[in-house]
């Protein structure tokens, strides 16, 4: 009977397809009713049409990773349409991808999968279809189901199966649904005369049942190098680069032989004579010092040895740079090539300097000086721009000369370059006085990038400069220049001009609406004349929670907070912005700058503790959230524990770490259990960074800095004698 039924699925896979009621469900674009059609096309006989259906179904039941209520109900028709032959690989990969997710919105936790589990009776025979990458696309989609009752059925392929490939990704299969009998069978496969795709499946076996590394394991994986090309069609996209793989694997173990078993890869691939090899060692490499401390320092010594020519150098210059001043050691293979072709334009030795004036500022200085006009990405490197470095680049005569001689001539400047020199100069202070007459020349070409600078020079210099360069910026803010009259005003304190202009931008209701009210704000009762301006430009709580809009209601509030300390009104708008920003799937980000304003409001915002308790559900919103809470909330009320718990637990996800800095500052080193502590301690002291992710540039940068001032933390700990239960 139920073979019947399977064969009649597959003869007509369409079937309840129009009676189904779609309308009552979602996918990633809202009702799910016009799924019908895109079912009927991906099962029609046009090929091309049936290309456009796949891509929507991506687009809308497993949109970027994620389900919906809709990518369940999808499940029984895009199952039965895979085994009546209508790209049954693309569809068994589609579902596997479906049953991978754990991203889901607006469905039980679970479901998606559970509805993939549903349809194994079908599924399962397709393992052993006649094409192989339909065996692998169905190994990989029922797998992915997570239900051991596939496992007899992988198993026979398994001792079936002859192509490499398939036998690759059945043993992951397996592997994923029973780690040790996963290891067991790798164990029995790695050795050389083994196809390559198959050991290379069995050593990531062993790793994923925690098997401990050993030689065998380490000759294996050297021996594939290269191993890219090995996964080239293999579908699971979070391991196509093998190598990095194994090194994020042993890192993950954060144990020390593991560690050292990493750092022994990387070091023996990146001294290969091999550029292959040492290009994936490179990119393993600079994986592995996002992920570990330690990293950095003990593998500088083998990428100066893998820069063994000057497309190496440039290659390995990248990550360099990342690293900072920690591969210092590097520095003499970037300075020939950083230094090459000063008067031309050389793109390869822009990006080398761009990595020896973040590697070794003193060395590249001068360079940079030789080069300027013609080194963009060294310049920018340099600046810090378009985010601020920690610290100002290193003060250099020639350098300063050299950007004197580029403002000089102000019409020659282009893109991003009157930013970047004004921003050197910005951060030299007094040190740049000699650059104020270019920068009074520039100011009305470049008004938003020299008024910074000017003021920032100026603020150190004589009065009769202070008077100078107060004449030129006022001059620039009569002409309109908001910049201008923001730096007039931090240079002497004059507020009219400034006041004026943020009364135009504010009224206009432009994308400078924040960054106007930020600025408002900052002036504080000064910008009194303003509140009715800043009133007048909030949304209003019917608009739409778009991150725009959320954003400036935010920015509106805290300004208006500033400026007139009214409790109330403000605590209408943040209630309105959490209310909205509850409608939306995108929106944690805004809630997260909406409870740090509130946190400003402290216990005048006692009305919004309805709103901030929710938020700690999610970790993202916990440390801002409990900042609030702990300003806003009846101080008794709070289990101050639990909350540092919570706090830590986002950290330790990745979750905002410095907002949660932010938070148990606010709750007190002697709230802070024994427990606590050891966290914290290990969140300081530990090889694996807290910062793992972000803009790669600040990676690095931003896990030093969530280092110390969780060292703080744990100093005043001591200091204050807290208790160690």
């Amino acid at each position: 009977m139920l073979r019947m039924e399977l064969a009649d699925r597959a003869a007509h896979p369409l079937d309840g397809l129009d009676s189904h009621p779609w309308s009552t469900f979602s996918h990633a674009y809202g009702s799910a009713e016009d799924l019908p059609d895109v079912l009927r096309a991906l099962a029609g006989a046009d090929a091309e049409a049936a290309r456009e259906a796949l891509s929507e179904l991506y687009g809308s039941v497993l949109h970027q990773g994620t389900v919906y209520s809709a990518s369940a109900e999808a499940v029984p028709f895009l199952a039965a349409i895979a085994v009546a032959g209508h790209r049954t690989e693309d569809v068994l990969t589609l579902l596997g991808g479906m049953a991978e997710s754990e991203d889901e919105h607006g469905v039980a936790p679970g479901a998606v999968r559970a509805a993939v589990a549903g349809q194994l009776p079908l599924l399962l025979p397709l393992l052993g279809a006649a094409a192989p990458r339909v065996r692998q696309a169905a190994a990989w989609a029922v797998s992915h189901t997570r239900v051991t009752a596939a496992l007899p059925a992988l198993r026979g392929r398994w001792e079936e199966e002859a192509d490499p490939l398939v036998r690759a990704e059945v043993l992951t299969g397996m592997s994923r649904l029973d780690p040790a009998l996963g290891a067991a069978t790798a164990a029995t496969v790695l050795d050389p005369a083994a196809p390559a795709e198959l050991r290379l499946a069995a050593v990531l076996a062993c790793l994923d049942a925690a098997v401990p590394w050993t030689g065998t394991h380490r000759a294996a994986m050297l021996s594939l190098l290269p191993a890219d090309p090995l996964v080239a069609d293999r579908l699971d996209l979070d391991r196509n680069e093998p190598l990095a793989a194994v090194v994020d694997l042993l890192l993950g173990r954060d144990r020390d032989a593991d560690r050292e078993a990493a750092v022994d890869l990387l070091d023996t691939a990146l001294r290969d004579g091999r550029a292959e090899v040492r290009a994936e060692a490179l990119w393993a490499a600079d994986r592995a010092c996002m992920l570990s401390r330690s990293a950095p320092r003990r593998l500088v010594p083998a990428l100066v040895a893998a820069a063994a020519d000057d497309e190496a150098v440039v290659a390995v210059a990248s990550l360099l740079g990342r690293l900072g001043t920690a591969a210092a050691p590097a520095a003499p293979v970037l300075v020939p090539l950083a230094g090459r072709n000063p008067g031309e334009d050389d793109d390869l030795a822009d990006r080398v300097l761009a990595a020896l004036v973040r590697v070794a500022p003193d060395e590249g200085a001068p360079l940079l000086a030789r080069g300027l006009g013609r080194r963009p990405r060294a310049l920018d490197a340099a600046a810090g721009f378009p985010s601020p470095a920690d610290a100002a680049f290193p003060y250099d005569d020639e350098l300063l000369h050299a950007v004197r001689q580029r403002l000089a001539r102000p019409e020659a400047l282009s893109g991003n370059e009157p930013w970047q020199l004004t921003n050197l100069l910005a951060g030299w202070g007094v040190r740049a006085a000699p650059a104020l007459p270019q920068l009074y020349a520039a100011l009305p070409r470049f008004p938003g990038q020299a008024a910074r600078a000017i003021a920032s020079v100026a603020g150190e210099c004589a009065p009769d400069e202070r008077a100078r360069a107060a004449t030129a910026l006022r001059s620039a803010a009569e002409s309109g220049s908001l910049p201008a009259a923001k730096g007039l005003y931090d240079l002497t304190g004059e507020p009219g001009l400034l006041l004026d202009l943020l009364e135009r931008d504010l009224r206009q209701g432009s994308r400078a609406l924040p960054e106007a009210a930020r600025t408002a704000g900052a002036l504080g009762p000064r910008a009194s004349t303003l509140v009715p301006v800043l009133r007048a430009a909030l949304s209003g709580a019917d608009s739409d929670a778009t991150t725009p809009v959320l954003d400036a209601d935010t920015a509106l509030a805290e300004a208006l907070w500033r400026v007139t300390g009214d409790a109330a009104t403000v605590v209408g708008i943040l209630d309105s912005v959490f209310a909205r920003a509850a409608q939306s799937l995108w929106s944690q980000w805004s809630v997260v700058r909406a409870a740090r304003v509130a946190a400003l409001l402290g216990a005048a915002g006692r009305p919004l503790v309805r709103r901030l308790e929710p938020l700690l559900d999610n970790p993202v919103q916990v440390p801002a959230a409990t900042l609030a809470l702990v300003a806003a909330a009846e101080p008794g009320s709070l289990d101050r524990t639990a909350l540092a718990a919570a706090v830590l637990d986002a950290a330790e996800r990745e979750a905002d770490p410095l907002g949660a800095c932010d938070a148990l500052e606010a709750l007190g080193a002697d709230g802070l259990t024994g427990d606590h502590t050891r966290r914290l301690a290990s969140l300081a002291d530990g090889d694996a960074r807290v910062v793992r992710s972000g803009v790669e540039d600040r990676i690095i940068r931003q896990d030093e800095a969530f280092r110390v001032r969780v060292g703080a933390l744990l100093r005043a700990r001591t200091r204050s004698g807290g208790e160690t239960r």
